[in-house]
């Protein structure tokens, strides 16, 4: 009788084990495809995420390689046309205390009147101008007697000439710009008085301009009867080279490279530009010293003035 209970329960604890078995199969069976489409949509979503990465990161790419053609393609159009930009050079006058170097002034008087007055007025600056400053008196009365000036009416109404003063502003190379353009294909020189104030970074500008003519590189084409020169608007000027190495003589004996030309004659044309700037830069350092005398007197009266009271001690007579 035990026994058969026995075997029943036995019986009864495998049925049971053997339908939990099934159940749990059929769980497993039934959860193996949502498992396997999670697993494919986790796929696919990290395919999609690398993909968008990718396609992000060739569009960033691709608009920094834009930006850098862009930019480029402006610093082309603006060198074209404005010119490249010139460097800056130590030119000796530029201190605060600096004044023109005089010597210089005068060989780039020189190289003006041997190389650029045949096409360059300078109609603001008179002989009398350069006493004093590159030439004495009498060398600069004998220089203004070498011309011959219109002058006039006389008595007569008549128009005439005569030698040059010292009054008389330096000669006109054409009579009017109409000469002056059909004697340069179409191209008026500009007067030079103020050259080093009328253009942008002024004397490094002319220098880079008379010393930067060269052969145009590949693919630029420069038409008959101009001239590439990188510093000039748009790389094409009408005035050819006109500094080269022994062109002047210089009566000092300074050799006469291009580059020193080059020197001599901006350093002239700064003095044509600012021919007061020694004089300005003097009565500037003059005010500034007795201005500084006058703070220091006025800090010391104020110490005097104020010593009496900063000094003082006050008593208060709570008791009275």
């Amino acid at each position: 009788m035990a026994m058969g209970l026995g075997h029943k329960i036995r019986s009864g604890y495998e049925k049971l084990s053997f339908l939990s078995r099934l159940a749990r199969q059929s769980h497993h069976a039934k959860a193996l495809p949502a498992l396997s489409s999670q697993i494919m949509e986790q796929d696919r979503d990290r395919l999609g995420s690398a993909y968008t990465n990718s396609v992000r990161c060739f569009a960033l790419f691709g608009a920094g390689v834009s930006g850098l053609l862009g930019c480029a393609t402006i610093a082309y159009s603006d060198e074209a046309e404005h010119g490249l930009a010139v460097p800056n050079y130590p030119w000796p006058h530029e201190g605060i205390l600096s004044s023109y170097d005089h010597a210089s002034i005068r060989r780039g008087h020189q190289v003006y009147q041997q190389v650029c007055a045949s096409c360059h007025s300078m109609s603001l600056i008179s002989f009398r101008d350069l006493v004093g400053v590159a030439y004495t008196e009498e060398e600069t009365k004998a220089m203004a007697a070498e011309i011959e000036v219109v002058d006039g009416p006389n008595d007569e109404g008549e128009m005439f000439t005569r030698p040059g003063k010292l009054s008389d502003r330096f000669p006109q190379p054409y009579e009017n710009e109409q000469a002056a353009r059909f004697a340069n294909g179409g191209a008026y020189p500009p007067d030079l008085s103020l050259i080093t104030k009328a253009r942008h970074n002024g004397q490094n500008y002319v220098f880079g301009l008379l010393t930067g003519y060269r052969d145009p590189p590949a693919g630029v084409s420069i038409r008959e009867g101009l001239h590439y020169n990188p510093y000039f608007p748009g790389g094409a000027i009408a005035m050819p080279k006109m500094l080269n190495d022994g062109a002047v003589e210089y009566e000092d004996g300074t050799p006469a490279t291009e580059a020193q030309m080059g020197k001599d004659v901006v350093t002239f044309l700064a003095w044509a530009a600012e021919p007061e700037m020694e004089e300005r830069k003097l009565m500037g350092f003059k005010w500034i010293f007795v201005l500084s005398l006058a703070l220091l007197q006025a800090g010391y009266y104020r110490r005097l003035k104020w010593s009496i009271f900063k000094s003082r001690k006050l008593v208060l007579d709570v008791v009275n």
